[in-house]
């Protein structure tokens, strides 16, 4: 990444097959914050196996004055990453704006409140959300040693890819995206 390259707040970042961690095997993360102090973003496409966002719901006593049918909301909680796991997030539309959402363009936005939750249960949330645990962060430098290695490769965002479809799904789906076929790329990095 040259000096003159902008930040990649909103884009995407598609694991490549070489990637190291398996954490982040085949991983879709949106990126939420990106400058010169380092990264933060939120994996977008792996699920956490035995947890259900209802139940995470009711142990945070989340109450609403309104029945919500949480299993018909039908809402994956989702691996965001390894960095604070037990830290919930909302990635959203840019439709719904707390005080304290990191607003990311006009049609991006993510909370990280209880608060956010409730209005969700009282449907006053965002048109289109997915829920986390945990984020992905780098430090100052990193992310752009990381793409320089071919660890990554950037696409632009899609509502439809964040927010629609069986979410192992999503990777293959980006990658058809930029118009690659995914078992073309090499599980081998290096640089031309």
């Amino acid at each position: 990444m040259s000096k003159n390259t902008k930040y990649l707040n909103g884009k995407l970042l598609l694991a490549m097959p070489n990637m190291g961690d398996a954490r982040f095997h085949r991983a879709v993360i949106f990126v939420c914050a990106h400058d010169e102090g380092g990264a933060m973003g939120l994996v977008i496409n792996h699920t956490m196996p035995g947890i259900e966002f209802n139940e995470l719901v009711n142990q945070l006593k989340v109450e609403s004055d309104i029945k919500v049918n949480f299993d018909k909301l039908d809402l994956p909680v989702m691996y965001g990453g390894p960095v604070e796991s037990a830290r919930g997030f909302l990635l959203h539309s840019g439709d719904f704006m707390r005080d304290d959402t990191m607003k990311i363009d006009t049609s991006y936005g993510v909370t990280g409140t209880v608060d956010a939750l409730k209005d969700v249960a009282m449907g006053k949330g965002p048109r289109d959300l997915l829920f986390m645990l945990g984020y992905a962060g780098w430090d100052a430098g990193q992310l752009e040693d990381e793409i320089q290695k071919n660890a990554w490769l950037v696409v632009d965002p899609d509502p439809e890819l964040i927010f629609t479809g069986d979410p192992s799904d999503k990777w293959t789906r980006a990658i058809h995206k930029l118009g690659i076929e995914p078992g073309y790329l090499s599980s081998f990095s290096g640089n031309a």
